[in-house]
């Protein structure tokens, strides 16, 4: 992957290769993240004011946005809203008002940011510029589709190291993004990625929309839960999700709804740079605390000492991680100890003492019994697990 390659796929440069495809004057950006919501990522000039609507849920009533990911195709507002309900969104009032602009299409991305979360980018003019035409909106299309393909490739060119997903996710050899993000509604219909639900085996199919069904019954009002779960598939093998039920979601339709979001690995959010979520320099800062986490994992750093790499309190520190990553500090440095750990099993170079004591655990015990909490097999069973798995997708 030349640099140029690499800038082609970066979604900091997205809306200036967009911009190639047909003329606007401000542009918008956005991706599901595995908390359950959608985020604004670029550009750096998002007001204040939009970032904090959205963050005090009008996420959860962007027709827009939501509709243009669902449906997989450009929208224009009159496609989401009618002309009053528009007109009194933050979206029309914080952002398109403000800078004089008029015109608007919404186009969907395969995964901006995460592999296997989908986001949407929004192209607007003024009205002198005039509306954008069909022929247009086709060659936008084209030039996102153009963006989604070459991320793509710039994520398989990486080297991602450790066990294969695949093996760990209950996929039958699928790809592991395949069942990244899924919305299920009420009936239990998957109305977002059914391809992704249909992927997983039976097992763990069912038990997702078993406890789906549970938390809808037990979500009253207005409210949202939201939890992080351990399924285990066929194998014994576990895939964890972050579920978030939402008893209303205007941004769709009337509730009940089901955010799967699989939780990404380490390697995964590895791959997540800080210019990644330029519009949110807050949340944009905590990156680096991750590196240094996947560097540091194994002698065990505090809460106090992550929180100090990137200048924040730990209480504030904590706080904006779990709200963008989905789970806490002290799991994702579980989670990258059991990566290790899992790379070093399919290895088969060392023993357990040694890769127990490698990935920063007390001893050989403790290392067998979190990594069977984390994945539901012992070290030694999960590595048969997987050489078994791997003979049975060679044929």
């Amino acid at each position: 992957m030349t640099a140029t390659g690499r800038d082609q796929s970066s979604v900091r440069t997205l809306l200036d290769s967009l911009k190639k495809a047909a003329p606007f004057t401000s542009g918008l950006v956005l991706s599901v993240v595995p908390r359950g919501a959608l985020q604004i990522a670029q550009p750096t000039n998002v007001s204040d004011a939009l970032l904090k609507s959205y963050a005090k849920g009008f996420q959860s009533e962007d027709r827009l946005s939501w509709q243009t990911i669902l449906k997989r195709k450009p929208q224009r507002p009159n496609d989401a809203y009618s002309r009053d309900a528009y007109e009194s969104t933050p979206y029309f009032q914080e952002f398109v008002q403000p800078q004089g602009l008029k015109y608007v299409v919404a186009l969907p991305l395969a995964a901006p940011i995460l592999d296997g979360y989908p986001g949407v980018v929004h192209v607007l003019r003024t009205p002198d510029q005039g509306d954008f035409s069909s022929s247009e909106v086709q060659a936008l299309l084209a030039a996102v589709h153009q963006f989604d393909a070459k991320r793509q490739s710039a994520r398989e060119a990486k080297p991602r190291g450790g066990a294969p997903a695949p093996l760990k996710l209950g996929l039958g050899g699928g790809d592991a993004s395949t069942a990244s993000f899924i919305v299920v509604d009420g009936k239990l219909k998957p109305i977002y990625n059914p391809q992704g639900l249909s992927s997983l085996d039976n097992h763990l199919r069912e038990q997702m929309l078993d406890h789906a069904k549970r938390r809808m019954n037990q979500v009253s009002g207005h409210g949202v839960v939201a939890d992080r779960v351990q399924f285990p598939d066929s194998h014994g093998d576990v895939l964890v999700f972050r579920l978030v039920t939402y008893r209303h979601f205007p941004a769709i339709n009337d509730g009940p709804y089901t955010f799967f979001c699989r939780q990404p690995g380490c390697v995964d959010w590895g791959a997540v740079k800080p210019q990644d979520f330029q519009a949110d320099p807050e949340l944009s800062r905590l990156i680096p605390a991750l590196k240094f986490m996947q560097q540091e994992f194994s002698r065990g750093p505090t809460l106090v000492e992550i929180a100090k790499q990137v200048h924040l309190s730990p209480f504030h520190f904590h706080r904006r991680f779990t709200e963008l990553l989905g789970l806490t500090p002290k799991q994702f440095l579980l989670e990258c100890q059991i990566h290790e750990a899992k790379s070093e099993l399919v290895a088969r170079t060392k023993e357990l003492a040694l890769i127990a004591k490698d990935c920063g655990f007390a001893h050989q015990s403790h290392f067998t019994s979190r990594f069977k909490q984390a994945t539901g097999l012992t070290p030694t069973r999960w590595r048969r697990m997987v050489t078994d798995r791997r003979k049975a997708v060679r044929g």
